[in-house]
């Protein structure tokens, strides 16, 4: 007979374990789900809407493109700092107030009378996406079972991944039916659920000082401030390069000026956080081979992906003949599959560890972006666009578990907010950069969105690219990611890279598969 879920276990801080099946732990999972799935619903719901604010507004095509950069290089800028708040003042409420403010963002942007406020919305909104998208991550992190810990994380990714995913088919529907302000005001409705859910069901975590115990549960020193100006460098950094790419063809001198003011900001916000006493990203982090070995595929993975699926909803609209909405359900086998498989391959990944998941599943995605090279004028979809996304979408639920599961393995879970909004980072900037990088690498003219002939030609250069990005993530993964002999999961195993961790007790090293207490599941886990 199956054994009722229950907390079997303590915490690092004192703190009772959530197992999976427990009502506080389905409360978690919904709450940090909704919350993560507004800002990636965001990240690429805008998309299809553009031409329609862009004729409302009456926009310049600059514009439109910073209705969408304001809120990427905000969100990716900040979300260290969302981080490193959620560890030191607690994650639930840190979780709240973006879910709050994002919601308040998104009524701006629904209510915006003209461009210019919409713009300021967006940025906006991406200060309330960088709270809440590492906080939710983190929570899940800090509050389960660490056998439970792995399948959770396969939920979060697979629901929450719906938000990207499906973000092109809603968007469409919604500029077709009620508008396109609805795009942003259908946030509202989700925090109203999202934020007295969290507050009545959801414990606090912090990486400060433990509740039990009265002491610091990281071990490190009380933090002193906060590190504003590591903050506006890391930001700034990333707007003059972004700026620097996108208008790279103009050859003027102010894009030179923006090139080496950004990779001069980027130093600087190195030495910063080399020398400040409390950074917002503490370079020692990195110590741990484990997180930069990930970091480093998570780079070329979200660098691939961003690229993938910008440029292919426009060849499926501008080349193949496809309208908005049908150009996003088109993309729509992605979500099942992710829907359907990521918790699973999160428990395989805790069985088998995470070197082969992450080698496997950037070499399919990048089979899937070469087989979408079929894809032209008058494209069948069974035929051409739907065997590209299967396979495509097999890669990433391979990977996409696995790769977040490793991230906060990889260290101590004291440290688990600073290490999402790390990670969360790298795969922001990098999808962000690519898209800005892709129209010159290709040669894509401004204008090239307008012929089919001209953007079909780009299209067929990029996927390679992509695809060779992700080889090489692949590779980086097969020589560079490890996992501990034990497969221990305890955070003392983790951190500064260690990998010769003791093993686990003989009860501990049974059950990876906890979420329903059976006696029966056996394996050993991976990190």
């Amino acid at each position: 007979m199956a054994v009722p879920a229950r907390d079997t276990s303590d915490l690092s801080d004192g703190r009772p374990a959530v197992r999976i099946a427990s009502p506080t732990g389905k409360w978690i999972l919904l709450t940090t789900v909704l919350g993560s799935s507004m800002a990636l619903l965001d990240s690429t719901v805008v998309n299809v809407a553009l031409p329609t604010i862009g004729r409302d507004l009456d926009a310049s095509l600059s514009a439109l493109q910073w209705t969408v950069n304001g809120y990427m290089l905000s969100l990716a800028g900040l979300i260290l700092l969302g981080g490193s708040l959620g560890d030191r003042f607690g994650r639930r409420k840190v979780f709240v107030i973006g879910v709050v403010w994002f919601a308040a963002a998104s009524l701006l942007c629904g209510l915006a009378p003209n461009v210019g406020v919409l713009i300021a919305a967006r940025v906006l909104q991406g200060v309330g996406g960088a709270l809440l998208t590492p906080g939710s991550l983190a929570i899940i992190q800090a509050s389960f079972h660490p056998d439970d810990r792995a399948r959770a994380i396969g939920l979060w990714s697979g629901f929450g991944g719906v938000g990207a995913a499906v973000g092109p088919f809603l968007g469409g529907w919604l500029v077709d039916g009620p508008g396109w302000r609805w795009v942003f005001l259908l946030n509202i409705p989700v925090a109203l659920v999202c934020a007295p859910i969290a507050l009545l069901h959801v414990p606090e975590s912090a990486g400060g000082t433990s509740r039990a115990t009265g002491a610091e549960s990281r071990g490190d020193k009380p933090h002193r401030g906060f590190d504003v100006l590591g903050a506006v460098l890391g930001a700034l950094s990333l707007a003059l390069v972004t700026y620097a790419l996108i208008e790279a063809t103009s050859g003027s001198v102010l894009v030179w000026v923006a090139a080496v003011g950004g990779v001069a900001a980027g130093v600087a916000f190195v030495y910063v956080e080399k020398r400040r006493p409390d950074p917002m990203m503490p370079l020692d982090i990195f110590a741990s081979r484990q997180f930069t070995a990930v970091n480093l595929v998570t780079l070329c993975v979200y660098a691939a992906f961003g690229g993938f699926f910008f440029l292919t909803a426009l060849q499926l609209q501008v080349v193949a003949g496809y309208s908005a909405l049908q150009a996003g359900t088109a993309l729509l086998p992605t979500t099942v599959l992710m829907l359907l498989f990521s918790a699973r391959s999160g428990e395989i990944s805790q069985r088998i560890g995470p070197r082969i998941p992450l080698t496997v599943g950037p070499l399919l995605c990048a089979a899937g972006m070469l087989l979408m090279l079929r894809v032209g004028e008058n494209a069948s979809y069974v035929a051409d666009v739907l065997p590209a996304l299967l396979v495509m979408g097999l890669g990433m639920v391979t990977l996409v578990a696995p790769l977040t599961a490793t991230v906060l393995a990889s260290v101590d879970v004291g440290r688990a907010g600073l290490a999402s909004g790390i990670n969360n980072a790298a795969a922001r900037v990098a999808g962000l950069l690519a898209v800005a990088a892709l129209p010159l690498l290709t040669g894509m003219g401004e204008e090239a969105y307008r012929s089919a002939d001209a953007f079909d030609a780009a299209f067929r250069r990029a996927m390679p690219l992509c695809a060779g990005v992700l080889v090489v993530g692949a590779v980086l993964a097969f020589t560079t990611v490890r996992r501990p002999p034990s497969g221990c999961l305890r955070p003392e195993c983790h951190t500064h890279g260690s990998l010769t961790a003791p093993p686990l007790e003989p009860e501990r090293s049974r059950g990876v598969l906890g979420a329903t207490g059976s006696k029966g599941s056996k394996g050993s886990t991976g990190s």
